[in-house]
């Protein structure tokens, strides 16, 4: 949602006497349009264009929480807990901001995380996603959910990229699914283990409740039943499911425990990250089970309504790992400040999600390639601001802790 400063900002631009001699620019103004993608100044100008042309209940499935939102809400707020300390008379001239993963190094530490139904958004879906991701060599994590081919995705980025992976209850199809997303060229599987047993997403089925359009006519369902492995009317597959049987299986298993990434590995050669971890002792759990990587995440608020930000998990989590894996994070990430902040408290790279599916709702790969340059170049900044030349000298002594928590 647009915040009540940038309101009362715009209604001050609306009603300025300059604006009135340029009518075009003034209506933009008004209306919260884009032009083209270059015009976006922050992320938050793609949500106010993009939530004005995607349809209701697809808006519900991007901005739903779950149950009140805390958590939500507690993705974004957390990180005002951290400020940045600014340094000076450092030679500032260069800016490293790469960062290598599993040996594959990309420009900076921002990844696109996985959106299921990207497709819901624009037609060119995951496709066009990819093509930002190749254009500014940044790190893409392709959903289970994924409304295109797993092999249309990573020939779209021309190189590695991670599959993320829904565990199903039933291993055989898991394994089939799994290997062919090897096949496809990804180097990393991303277990999703955030979501044993469902969820309350309430502000999806309010905002479905309203829209009375037939999903089936430009997609599978808008309304929560995102696999439809039934085939209900008019609906098809993902791709990922195709060819297999789905029938009474379900996309993730409440009986689900460590000895999954073991049998995991057993089938694959892929790296295998968990995502969905919040706390130290799963953390380090996860390193005595042989993960190679933890992603931070509440599946954007989608998850458990804990009421605790991502950010807030990260110096813990980090602690328990002490560098023996990666670990990244996700979650309400906003600005370059936000990553900045996230990496100081240990993590190695940081992932967005809905800034760049509303940039793709609203230009395609061109507005997604925008968002990706507005939090880099905000990253950049705050490197800058603080002293900060590489990814190797970004540490806890960057930031402050205004609550005095640890």
């Amino acid at each position: 949602m647009v915040q009540p400063d940038r309101r009362a900002f715009l209604a001050f631009l609306a009603g300025s006497p300059l604006l009135a001699l340029v009518p075009s620019l003034a209506e933009a103004v008004q209306q919260g349009d884009l032009a083209q993608a270059a015009h976006a100044l922050d992320v938050f100008d793609f949500e106010a264009a993009a939530q004005k042309i995607v349809p209701p209940a697809h808006w519900g499935y991007l901005m739903s929480g779950v149950d009140g939102e805390a958590t939500l809400r507690a993705n974004r707020d957390a990180f005002n807990r951290y400020q940045l300390r600014a340094r000076r008379f450092v030679d500032v001239s260069r800016i490293d901001m790469s960062v290598e993963l599993f040996g594959q190094k990309y420009a900076s530490p921002v990844f696109l995380c996985p959106i299921g139904s990207a497709g819901a958004f624009h037609a060119d879906g995951e496709v066009g996603a990819a093509r930002a991701a190749q254009a500014k060599n940044q790190l893409l994590v392709v959903s289970t959910q994924a409304t295109k081919a797993v092999e249309d995705v990573a020939r779209a980025r021309g190189g590695p990229i991670w599959f993320q992976l829904y565990t199903t209850n039933n291993f055989d199809i898991t394994t089939k699914m799994v290997q062919r997303a090897e096949a496809a060229g990804c180097n990393v599987v991303a277990v999703t283990v955030d979501l044993p047993a469902g969820r309350n997403t309430e502000t999806a089925t309010r905002l479905s409740r309203v829209d009375t359009r037939d999903c089936s006519q430009c997609h599978g369902d808008a309304t929560g039943d995102r696999m439809r492995p039934r085939g209900g009317r008019g609906a098809a597959p993902k791709p990922i499911f195709q060819g297999i049987d789905m029938q009474g299986v379900g996309l993730t298993s409440p009986s689900l425990t460590w000895d999954f990434i073991r049998r995991l590995k057993g089938v694959t050669t892929m790296k295998v990250v968990i995502k969905g971890l919040e706390a130290g002792e799963d953390a380090a759990l996860a390193v005595d089970n042989g993960a190679d990587g933890i992603i931070i995440s509440n599946h954007g608020g989608r998850a458990t309504e804990t009421g605790r930000g991502t950010i807030e998990c990260v110096a813990e989590v980090a602690q328990a790992v002490r560098g023996r894996i990666p670990v990244m994070v996700d979650g309400g990430v906003r600005r370059g400040t936000d990553v900045f902040k996230a990496l100081a408290l240990g993590a190695t790279a940081v992932g967005i999600g809905r800034p760049y599916i509303w940039g793709l709702a609203t230009f395609g790969q061109q507005g997604v390639e925008r968002v990706l340059d507005l939090v880099n170049n905000e990253l950049r900044l705050a490197m800058i601001g603080t002293g900060t030349r590489t990814m190797r000298e970004l540490g806890q002594a960057a930031i402050i802790d205004v609550t005095g928590r640890r």
